[in-house]
């Protein structure tokens, strides 16, 4: 395995400093990814890319639902739902169950939309792994798994 740019010696990093390490570079890797965001589709801003993928996931969802998932206010999905409807890339139903509810569903522009920023993303990431062995890979993906299925 290559030795990362962060810890350029054979030594293991004692754990504050690896743990430093991980918080900056996610920062890091944050920002680049709403900076991409807005290269990858410049009508959408992360937010609503991400909430126009999670409904197209569910296969609909419900606003208070999307605001548990990425642990945003309310009014923070009500602006964001309210822009993609407008682009046309959103529509409510009224919920069977609970007709006071209204189901949030991704219209065929949306799902086109959410198709093509999906495949920016993987040539994006592609490019920027070319240089990786498969076995890098392998583990990267496998620790981002461990690191987003813990709980906190």
């Amino acid at each position: 395995m290559r030795q990362s740019p962060a810890f350029p010696t054979r030594s293991t990093p004692t754990r504050s400093t690896a743990i430093h390490t991980i918080q900056r570079e996610l920062t890091a890797f944050a920002r680049r990814a709403r900076g991409r965001a807005a290269e990858l589709h410049p009508e959408l801003p992360l937010v609503a890319s991400s909430i126009l993928d999670l409904v197209i996931e569910r296969d609909g969802c419900l606003a208070t639902e999307l605001a548990e998932h990425f642990l945003l206010d309310k009014s923070t999905v009500s602006r964001q739902v309210a822009a993609l409807e407008r682009l046309g890339y959103l529509t409510r139903e009224i919920d069977p169950a609970n007709r006071r509810n209204h189901i949030l569903r991704a219209t065929p522009a949306g799902q086109r939309i959410a198709r093509e920023a999906e495949q920016r993303r993987r040539e994006a990431f592609a490019e920027r792994f070319r240089d990786w062995d498969d076995e890098d890979l392998a583990e990267l993906a496998g620790y981002l798994v461990r690191y987003n299925a813990a709980d906190g």
